[in-house]
């Protein structure tokens, strides 16, 4: 049978490092030797005697879970009608601590009544509707165990006419959220035909156009449930109706539209996010949700950025899942784009500077082997030049930012992707323009001959934004004071960028002789020099007596 290959890799993961996991994988081992083989047993008992000994209290009871015994059973059910009616009473009781416990101890008795529950079932209902209105959370969650119990143990066509008969009278929240884990504990196969009933009923006015003021209490949970509805929509096509639903419940919160709505709650959605982002990978529907909170709050990501930057960081490491991390970078780029509608809607975005380069770009950009290494460098040297061109950086910032990526940056101009050498040439561009002099000479005089080898490039894109550059680098050198430092390395830019002047394609000549003429106030009879011995090598004299031209307009040297 196939659930017998199932077993060992099941048995390969039972102590994996996350306890959810190991959880996950007992649950799954016990359904495969339910529908499967009994000849796995053996195989795994040794692995689940070893996790009885497990660190985490919910490991070691998912190995132990199993169906009360017969004798606890039947001496619940015939006791049953004397305990239910003082548990019934208590669990609406002034004490906090009675209540709790009353609440807890209804759903251990359903789990041993089963379904003999069915005859109790109309006050145990009664019961469940008004502790669910409960203020303390345990009691709710008790309560919402219980449901989910009769669920499981009631047909539907049975507990379906006492809670909607109910509904009917008067709807609430207490009464939905007992529906709903009705719902959630019943088997598909029996609740199948009812469905459509359950789904009439909900659309009534009454019920699904009604709000209360004790609804805006439940606004983040709600908020969370269309977050992850609209994160994984997929081919339902429910995004529409999420988005007017939003509305709708921004609305009921006297809030002016969506944003305003993430806007007081995105504090409490990344809030949950951050418990587990620590296990993301690709395929972790958090990521998904994450990617639509960040996508959908707008200006209130500003004010949560100690929240949000920190997710960032760590889901941005380099051994984290690479799928994952294209993912937040594509993200991240679209938010930088914006920045100033986004992450800087509160002008403290630059606080988290130094971390979003040290931490996130700088480990992004080392060089790795491999294609999916260079699809990150590539997403990383994106989301860098939104950064540099958002306009939300001062000189001063970008000067800082300069100083720790330009090495890394350099080395991306020999990238096997065109659009990384591209984006490349436009960062150091963007650098160069706003360095003012500040670069140190030694590391100034090593970006000049990096961008002459992409004037070697396949792509005449990647060619005329490295000559582009190289005007910007000539501009900085005529800014020098001690210009004369520089001279023999013009010499040779000279030389190299005459050889392009006659090079076949029209533009990049053009553009090669705008870097000239920026270039030739620097030294002009250099430049002469170097015409006059290649010019009669070159197929067209035309622009080198252009450039001729130009030289002798310039003023005379002081």
């Amino acid at each position: 049978m196939q659930s017998e290959s199932l077993i060992g890799p099941l048995m390969q993961s039972i102590s994996h490092q996350h306890w959810k996991v190991r959880v996950a994988v007992i649950e799954a081992t016990g359904t495969v030797i339910q529908f499967g083989s009994g000849k796995s047993v053996d195989d795994v008992l040794p692995h689940f005697a070893q996790r009885l000994f497990d660190d985490v209290p919910q490991v070691r009871q998912a190995v132990t879970r199993s169906r009360p015994g017969l004798g606890c059973r039947e001496l619940v059910f015939r006791n049953l009608s004397k305990i239910l009616p003082a548990i019934c009473h208590d669990i609406t009781d002034w004490v906090v601590g009675t209540r709790v416990k009353s609440a807890q101890l209804l759903a251990v008795l359903l789990l041993h009544a089963e379904a003999h529950i069915t005859q109790h079932l109309e006050p145990v209902l009664r019961t469940l509707l008004r502790a669910c209105a409960d203020e303390e959370t345990a009691v709710v969650r008790s309560c919402r165990r219980s449901a989910e119990l009769i669920g499981t143990f009631v047909s539907p066509e049975v507990f379906l006419k006492l809670i909607l008969s109910t509904l009917r009278k008067s709807p609430s929240p207490s009464g939905l959220l007992v529906l709903a884990s009705l719902i959630r504990g019943c088997p598909r196969e029996a609740l199948r035909p009812h469905v459509k009933v359950i789904a009439v009923e909900l659309a009534h006015a009454h019920i699904c156009q009604g709000s209360e003021k004790d609804c805006r209490g439940a606004g983040v949970p709600l908020v969370e449930v269309l977050v992850t509805v609209l994160a994984l929509w997929g081919p339902a096509g429910l995004g529409a109706k999420v988005q007017e639903t939003l509305a709708e419940l921004a609305a009921v919160e006297s809030m002016d539209g969506s944003q305003e709505l993430f806007r007081a709650h995105v504090g409490a959605l990344l809030e949950r996010l951050a418990a587990s982002h620590q296990d993301w990978t690709s395929h972790s529907k958090e990521l998904l949700q994450f990617d639509v909170v960040l996508t959908h709050s707008g200006p209130a990501l500003g004010e949560v950025l100690p929240q949000l930057v920190p997710i960032l960081r760590s889901c941005l490491q380099p051994a984290r899942d690479p799928a994952m991390r294209l993912k937040l970078f594509s993200t991240l780029t679209g938010l930088l784009l914006g920045a100033r509608e986004t992450v800087d809607s509160q002008g403290q975005f630059h606080g988290y500077l130094d971390t979003l380069i040290k931490d996130i770009f700088v480990p992004n950009l080392q060089w790795h082997a491999g294609r999916t290494a260079a699809a990150i460098r590539t997403a990383a040297v994106s989301c860098l030049w939104a950064l540099v061109s958002s306009g939300v950086l001062s000189d001063e910032q970008i000067q800082e930012v300069q100083e720790m990526l330009m090495p890394q940056i350099l080395t991306t101009l020999e990238e096997d992707s065109q659009m990384t050498r591209l984006i490349s040439c436009r960062i150091i561009n963007v650098f160069l323009k706003t360095s003012d002099g500040v670069i140190d000479p030694d590391k100034f005089i090593k970006i000049y001959p990096e961008l002459l080898k992409r004037l070697d490039d396949v792509s005449n894109e990647v060619r005329l934004a490295a000559t582009s550059t190289l005007v910007t680098w000539l501009e900085r050198v005529r800014n020098e004071a001690g210009k004369c430092y520089y001279q023999s390395n013009i010499q040779h830019l000279y030389r190299e960028l005459l050889v392009y002047l006659d090079d076949p394609e029209s533009a990049i000549q053009d553009a090669v002789l705008e870097a000239l003429k920026a270039g030739s106030v620097l030294f002009p009879d250099l430049l002469v020099r170097e015409m006059e011995a290649v010019l009669h090598k070159h197929r067209s004299p035309t622009h080198c007596e252009q450039l001729l031209q130009h030289l002798q307009a310039l003023p005379p040297a002081p």
